[in-house]
């Protein structure tokens, strides 16, 4: 398996959103083709600093870089940016970083989920054992703070804070929300921490190591949580798409692990007595499957949950948190940047519709 920053699928164009959509007119396709120029600098210095002298972990730690990946955290670096002196070294590692403790992550969160595959390929502790795929997390997340190293402790404490809000996120989506605790809030606050704060780290990581004003990176800091919150919301509601043929996964597939998700938590606060029926359904169903049943047990519950009010609540909500996050950029200056982060946010929401 080998990776190529010119192959086919790695270029802009083909990013998840930052499409023609994103980037409209002459002035802000320049800005995509710096963009591009600063992803192919990512994408080989990727290459060479996930080698490793051991064969056993040089192979896995580039097992999941090589199946691909939308790229996204480093092109919102690169974007970011531009509102500063664009790609400038620091700005290329700081996104080389910031994907390589996304791919840690990845090998972490699979075992964890007991994921039989991901990007396309058979997740890396099926490959090689839970062992190998932790420790290989382990390997990415420390050649991540190596490279953060190089920028002094400003970088140091973007990759720790960032770091220790992942963890805290899968530590509290594991345990659960606890007595006391607002279930809708609580998972509000795991999305934050397990999607939005590495989108953060993102988008105030590219102004911040690219020197742009420094009344820029609260705002970008802000917009980038959100919108990864947004995205998690309707990644909730495309998990109970009828077309797993545009969506790639089993509809449900998060909830039939015993994964709350949002229409989930709101149908438990309806109050009807349809909605509770529905609700001890898909309860009953989980633990029938955690006990070994045909997970295909749940398939009309999950029809009805896709179809009931609590799935187009959610996606009102994640629509609320586009907005929010684009109302996070008013400080910005008009122009291209914003422009692409606005059509950036917007066209997450447009996923669902």
């Amino acid at each position: 398996m080998t990776s190529s920053p010119a192959a086919p699928g790695s270029r802009l164009a083909s990013r998840l959103g930052f499409s023609d959509r994103v980037f409209i007119g002459r002035a802000a396709r320049r800005v995509a083709d710096q963009i591009e120029a600063g992803l192919d600098l990512v994408e080989n210095g990727l290459a060479e600093d996930l080698r490793v002298a051991d064969s056993v972990a040089d192979a896995a730690s580039r097992y999941l870089y090589e199946a691909g990946g939308k790229r996204i955290r480093p092109v919102l670096a690169l974007l970011t940016a531009q509102l500063g002196e664009g790609n400038i070294p620091a700005v290329i590692d700081i996104a080389k970083a910031l994907e390589m403790t996304h791919l840690g992550s990845l090998y972490h969160d699979d075992v964890m989920d007991g994921a039989d595959r991901r990007r396309g390929v058979p997740a890396a502790h099926a490959v090689w054992g839970n062992s190998v795929a932790i420790l290989t997390g382990d390997i990415l997340f420390s050649r991540a703070s190596q490279l953060m190293s190089r920028y002094g402790d400003r970088a140091i404490r973007l990759q720790a804070d960032t770091f220790e809000r992942l963890v805290m996120g899968q530590l509290h989506e594991t345990v659960g929300a606890q007595p006391g605790d607002d279930p809708i809030e609580f998972y509000i606050n795991v999305l934050a921490d397990k999607t939005g704060s590495l989108i953060a780290a993102a988008t105030q990581g590219g102004a911040i190591f690219s020197n742009a004003p420094a009344e820029y990176v609260e705002p970008l800091r802000l917009y980038g949580e959100k919108v990864g919150v947004a995205f998690q919301l309707l990644d909730d509601v495309i998990d109970l798409s009828a077309k797993p043929e545009e969506t790639g996964k089993v509809p449900g597939t998060d909830l039939r692990a015993g994964v709350p998700t949002m229409p989930y938590l709101l149908l438990k606060t309806e109050t009807d007595a349809a909605s509770a029926a529905l609700a001890v359904q898909i309860d009953e169903g989980v633990a029938r499957i955690a006990d070994g049943e045909d997970p295909a047990i749940l398939d009309q519950p999950l029809a009805e949950l896709r179809d009931h009010v609590v799935t187009q609540k959610t996606l009102e909500l994640a629509r609320t948190w586009t907005r929010d996050a684009i109302d996070a950029l008013a400080p910005l200056p008009k122009g291209t940047v914003r422009e692409a982060l606005t059509r950036f946010a917007e066209s997450l929401a447009d996923r669902s519709s």
